[in-house]
């Protein structure tokens, strides 16, 4: 798209609703018989976890999944209807306002099973409980050797009309690298804990194990239901294996900024911090006005690459808190000109992947951690309009579009109102 989506702001994170669609759609095929629940913990890995659970829903989602309590309760609040589940607790957590709100919640020990169960017996309501197996990722789950007491303690409050079990997963450590000895190992140990809960008299609705990868690349995980995460939102679980498009999938994300300066320099001034970038002679800088405030990784200093002008340009010196500068080597440009940090990469643009690389982490954590004070601007809500949203952490803003161009529409106007409830 050429022209900038919004009135001139800052940065902006430019979310397609009609992409992540289309990706469920697509991890659906990879996976027809078996249910999906789309994962939007951590607010939609940083796309906004309400606009983006909806959208999932409307491409067939009959899951929604959240690490936290509180995340799967605020989407509840929303009025998110059907199943949703959330599997990480802390004692003292919300189990009766979960229980109420109909929520799947996971337990992975005896401590969280007992606390359940004494908030479903308060609350006069029968709890819907999965039961998590550490097969071999040695994190969150219930150890092989531990598993009968869980089951059996799980069927005793069954039985007496506190809980019912409507689960039994567990969840990769190296799904993500094809042909790694631990997938088939943790698989069989799967197979066996599920067995033996069965065996007891466990009858659950759905046993699930698939990730991302696990989706796309290992059919023979997908149980009864499968959990795409990353992949969801464009991004490849295994870029070693294949690219998003590879996968017949397509970026959510779009960070995108508008130049706040651009400066005639001389050569040898020395840019940002530290002085680590000097310029090799007299050129054009360009001021980004987006840091590591925003998201930004430091660690991509003189590394990551933005498109400004039809032009790749590399960050000079360091990523400050609010601001990076790039060399445009001589090139014009006039502040308010559009800087495209990341994209699909149809325009040549780089991709969340590349700033992985470039920051020596992966792309999960280049669109996690972009910050609250960058609006979502969100494309194709509804019959190509665009909106931005405010909750989450984010600006609130409102915009009308119009439709026109590949995109689904090229302006929209919106305006700030400082609204942000945070997760």
């Amino acid at each position: 798209m050429n022209e900038n989506v919004t009135a001139p702001l800052r940065v902006r994170a430019e979310i397609d609703l009609a992409a992540l669609r289309a990706n469920v759609r697509s991890l659906r095929a990879h996976a027809p018989s078996a249910a999906f629940m789309a994962v939007v913990k951590a607010d939609a890995y940083g796309h906004g976890m309400i606009p983006v659970a909806r959208a999932a829903k409307e491409a067939g989602a009959e899951w929604i999944g959240t690490a936290t309590p509180e995340e799967a309760l605020e989407l509840r609040a929303a009025g998110l209807p059907g199943r949703i589940m959330c599997w990480l607790w802390v004692p003292g957590g919300p189990w009766r306002e979960g229980i109420e709100a109909g929520l799947d919640l996971s337990v992975s020990g005896l401590w969280a099973l007992r606390e359940l169960t004494a908030a479903a017996r308060e609350s006069g309501r029968t709890a819907r409980v999965q039961l998590k197996a550490d097969t071999g990722l040695g994190r969150n789950g219930c150890l092989p050797a531990d598993w009968p007491e869980l089951v059996r303690e799980a069927l005793a409050a069954q039985a007496a009309g506190h809980v019912t079990v409507t689960g039994l997963w567990s969840h990769f450590a190296c799904a993500d690298e094809p042909g790694h000895p631990s997938i088939a190992a943790q698989l069989d140990r799967f197979r066996e804990m599920v067995g033996y809960a069965e065996a007891q008299g466990v009858t659950p609705e759905v046993r699930h194990i698939a990730n991302s990868p696990g989706t796309l690349t290992l059919p023979e995980t997908h149980f009864d239901l499968v959990r795409p995460g990353i992949a969801m939102y464009g991004v490849s679980p295994s870029p070693e294996v294949g690219t998003p498009a590879d996968f017949g999938l397509r970026p959510v994300m779009s960070l995108k900024a508008s130049l706040a300066l651009v400066k005639h320099a001389p050569g040898g001034l020395g840019v940002s911090y530290g002085h680590h970038y000097v310029t090799p002679g007299p050129t054009t800088l360009g001021l980004v006005p987006a840091g590591y405030a925003d998201g930004i990784p430091r660690q991509a200093s003189g590394a990551g690459q933005v498109l400004i002008g039809g032009k790749r340009r590399t960050v000079a010196g360091r990523v400050a808190m609010d601001q990076f500068v790039v060399d445009l080597g001589g090139d014009e440009a006039t502040a308010g000109d559009e800087a495209v940090l990341f994209g699909p990469g149809d325009a040549g643009e780089p991709t969340a992947e590349d700033w992985a690389v470039a920051a020596g982490t992966i792309a999960y954590e280049i669109v996690t951690r972009i910050g609250s004070r960058v609006p979502r601007v969100y494309l194709n809500e509804t019959d190509g309009t665009h909106t931005t949203d405010g909750t989450h952490g984010t600006d609130a803003m409102h915009g009308t579009g119009r439709t026109g161009g590949a995109d689904g529409a090229d302006r929209a106007v919106g305006r700030g109102a400082g609204q942000g409830a945070g997760t």
